[in-house]
């Protein structure tokens, strides 16, 4: 008979909802919930990976009423092989869309990227952002006009920006079935290889430019909801600097606040109507 895998009841601000875990739980069982080998449930352990993200711990600092770290750790990185997050983020996203009275796929996405500080555990695969003058890593990632995360994409901070746009546009059109059709950028990605590497994929980039004669800050069009989108994911502290050995684990962050976030959209919406 299998052992009933232990509950873990805490009561943190980063912690899921009834109402969130009813969503989010199909997507994180992998196997059978009365598995033998199950020792902790899956909310704790999903509860522990959040408290992670949102507080930026590292992993031996995990309070005591979550899972052991090891445990947390080890199940975060079967979620990640089997890209659970994209899929949820996904299904979240067409959710909130048509909540808003929008198609449930974007035709326009927004792409731009961001430098994270590296730390030693990190630094192995870090590059030097001359412009920004710091070493880390940049990510770069593609949102739809209303903020939310489509893709993502980790490299080195010396890597062109410009450079990712075939990656960045492959992973939005697989997202939404071929259904983008433009994408806005800054100047950072203007010349015509990189025009090419976007048509590739059938999708118009369109370089959003400053004025000529600017003065102090200018409200780019289209380009402040990816800005927003950086804001609201550097609400959560382990996206504060590149604490990963490992990109996709990086990467996995930014979908899982991209989640949270959505998650909490999503709540307020039912409330309101």
């Amino acid at each position: 008979m299998a052992e009933t895998p232990k509950d873990y009841t805490t009561h943190y601000p980063s912690d899921c909802t009834d109402a969130e875990w009813e969503f989010c739980a199909s997507y994180l069982t992998l196997m059978d919930p009365e598995a033998p080998q199950r020792k902790h449930n899956l909310r704790g352990l999903f509860n522990g990976l959040r408290y992670v993200a949102k507080t930026g711990v590292q992993w031996r600092y995990l309070p005591t009423d979550f899972p052991p770290y090891h445990a947390v750790f080890q199940q975060a990185q079967r979620w990640i092989r089997a890209e659970v997050f994209e899929t949820m983020a996904a299904d979240l996203r067409k959710l909130l869309r048509m909540l808003q009275d929008r198609a449930s796929a974007p035709s326009a996405v927004i792409l731009d990227g961001r430098t994270l500080q590296s730390v030693p555990e990190s630094g192995m695969r870090a590059g030097y952002d001359g412009y920004k003058r710091k070493k880390g890593s940049k990510a770069h990632v593609a949102v739809d006009t209303l903020g939310h995360l489509l893709a993502v994409a980790i490299t080195p901070a010396n890597e062109q920006e410009r450079a990712q746009v075939d990656q960045l546009c492959q992973q939005v059109q697989e997202a939404t079935a071929q259904n983008v059709q433009v994408a806005f950028a800054d100047q950072g990605y203007t010349g015509p290889e990189t025009a090419a590497q976007a048509q590739a994929h059938d999708i118009e980039l369109v370089v959003v430019r400053l004025p000529e004669a600017k003065k102090g800050f200018a409200l780019l069009p289209r380009r402040w909801v990816v800005e927003r989108t950086f804001a609201w994911l550097g609400r959560f502290r382990r996206l504060a600097r590149d604490y990963e050995r490992l990109s996709q684990n990086l990467a996995a962050f930014h979908w899982l606040a991209a989640i949270s976030l959505m998650l909490g959209s999503l709540s307020n919406l039912f409330q309101s109507a």
